[in-house]
């Protein structure tokens, strides 16, 4: 495969130009019925040149492009514009395309398959099927014929491609012939549509199963899984292995979450008498509320326990004490009982650090310091499960904790009215929404540094406002690289909206500046890209790039606006 890379590299210009000299409609003639319709999401894998990629987006399609020839990946995006999408990937990882959340109506894999070594078909061909909407086509086309030029290509056919179907639960729609474009005699085309009639999976009537059937003495099988829908929703970056069909994220972050969620239940007051229950038996205390750990950490807030913060002296020795001690009663609870049919058939797994940690005396709340609790293992396709059915699922869990909680004694005998108990189970708070934002902008305005909107440029005065780039209603982030300063009047006129392609590449320099002068500073940067690592996609833990930043929340701007179907500003 380098050596036909290599062949990419070097002859780029002139590739590009043979590409470009044909049209789309020509080409791709043979599967017309199947085209991307106006408003598909569309993934062109080997977007070479860019043509194909192009002419969908002319259709008004959302287009990602992957390219994993670099030479060919800069011509295409000069090619495109910013209508297309562009991202270095390649078949049969796929790894920072997995990243995204999204699902596609249209996959094109047109004059790849050739390219990949029969040994890596079947797992490409996975990973392909797996990126499809329910009802969306992929389509591969394979080349009989082979090079003369140093490419290699490997034998293709269809019923490889229908065997692979039949593994995968796709249905062949449509197989057709055709000659080449170039007119060179000694090629020939045969080109595949596949469909995935529906996600297949049974993974939504699995997880409504523990929601609504599954017996339960405490809260704690919905805590665990509005956790990890909470981080598959908001952590695109904390997936640390993707492998065999299951994917690894940090213990530490799980139990993070954990903490934080059961913090607004528990840590408050209601007449008098503590916390709300959350197990059915009143003399039997939580198995993660101890005196070493969370007892030392009641003055803290939930929105207190966020990646990126730092802890010093007792507060860092007590929350570590509180991380382990909730990993392990998530681990003899919900991960021991959430099974499908044999016990042993566990949906869940949490998995020992490969070195025993030590004590911190200080630290913040990145990456390395949540991946060095273990990893905690679920199949890849739940974890898709949670992030693109997010929205469904997460309102059900709640709902349903709420009607666990009100059958405790306890509660019963308290009269607790349904608003507590749903402010208990908010996630983030209304109040710190853009509080740290607005201090910096505070900050410098007090030594007299002229601030502009991200959006437009314009001054700003003192009804400024402060901007979720990606819509706090759809999808709840206070990450610093996630607000933004703008005038009142843009604001307002964007609503709950995420910008167009055009105008985030339009601001992209005001974006870029904002942010080097709030956060260029060495303690604040930390946060800002421990921030970024996790919640954004393709982002290495050790990144230090406002650019590599900004790239990657163009992508979660797209991937955001495809799952939860968000209009554009």
């Amino acid at each position: 495969m380098s050596a036909t890379r290599n062949f990419y590299e070097q002859h780029a210009h002139t590739l590009c130009e043979q590409y470009n000299a044909l049209d789309f409609q020509s080409v791709h003639r043979s599967w017309q019925p199947y085209w991307p319709h106006q408003g598909d999401r569309v993934l062109d894998v080997g977007a070479g040149s860019g043509r194909d990629a192009k002419w969908m987006a002319e259709q008004e399609c959302e287009v990602i492009a992957l390219e994993p020839c670099q030479a060919l990946r800069d011509a295409g995006r000069e090619y495109t514009g910013a209508s297309v999408n562009w991202l270095d990937d390649s078949l049969p990882a796929l790894s920072k395309t997995e990243n995204l959340g999204m699902r596609f109506d249209l996959i094109l894999v047109s004059a790849v398959w050739m390219h990949l070594a029969p040994s890596h078909r079947e797992r490409a061909f996975r990973k392909l099927s797996n990126l499809l909407a329910s009802n969306g086509r992929l389509v591969i086309t394979l080349r009989h014929g082979g090079f003369d030029d140093g490419r290699q290509d490997y034998g293709v056919s269809v019923d490889e491609i229908e065997q692979f179907a039949k593994n995968s639960a796709l249905l062949v729609k449509h197989i057709s012939n055709s000659t080449d474009s170039l007119n060179r005699g000694e090629v020939h085309w045969q080109t595949v549509v596949l469909s995935l009639p529906d996600d297949g999976s049974g993974d939504l009537n699995r997880v409504r199963h523990i929601i609504v059937n599954d017996s339960k003495s405490a809260t704690y099988k919905l805590a665990l899984l509005r956790t990890l829908l909470r981080i598959a929703d908001a952590h695109a970056g904390a997936v640390i292995d993707r492998s065999d069909g299951k994917v690894a994220i940090p213990a530490g972050l799980v139990a993070l979450y954990w903490m934080r969620q059961f913090k607004r239940l528990i840590d408050i007051d209601i007449e008098g008498c503590g916390g709300i229950q959350q197990n059915s038996n009143t003399s039997k205390g939580l198995g993660f509320v101890k005196e070493d750990g969370w007892q030392q950490l009641r003055h803290l807030a939930a929105d207190d326990l966020t990646v990126g913060a730092m802890f010093l002296s007792d507060d860092a020795k007590a929350l570590q004490k509180a991380l382990t001690h909730a990993l392990a009663t998530i681990k003899s609870g919900p991960v021991t009982f959430i099974y499908q049919g044999d016990k042993t058939n566990r949906l869940f797994d949490i998995q020992s650090p490969s070195q025993r940690r030590k004590t911190l005396s200080s630290f913040v709340i990145d990456t390395d310091f949540l991946t060095s609790y273990g990893s905690f293992v679920l199949d890849e396709s739940l974890w898709e499960c949670f992030r693109l059915y997010n929205a469904w699922i997460e309102p059900l869990v709640v709902n349903q904790w709420i009607l666990e909680m009100q059958r405790f004694e306890l509660n019963k005998a308290r009269n607790i009215d349904l608003q507590t108990y749903h402010n208990c189970l908010v996630w983030i708070d209304e109040k710190h929404d853009t509080a740290d934002i607005r201090k910096r902008v505070a900050q410098l305005q007090r030594e007299h540094i002229d601030l502009h909107s991200v959006w437009s440029g314009s001054k700003l005065k003192d009804e400024y406002h402060i901007d979720h780039c990606l819509p706090f209603a759809y999808w709840p982030n206070n990450d610093k690289w996630n607000l933004l300063p703008t005038t009142a009047k843009e604001n307002l006129n964007k609503k709950d909206r995420v910008p167009t392609a055009y105008r985030l590449q339009a601001s992209k320099s005001r974006i870029l500046d904002w942010w080097q002068l709030a956060w260029g500073e060495e303690v604040q940067q930390n946060r800002f890209f421990s921030e970024a690592a996790m919640s954004l996609p393709n982002i290495p833990p050790q990144c230090h790039d406002f650019e590599q930043v900004f790239e990657a929340m163009g992508l979660q701007v797209r991937g955001v606006k495809s799952r939860l179907l968000v209009g554009e500003w």
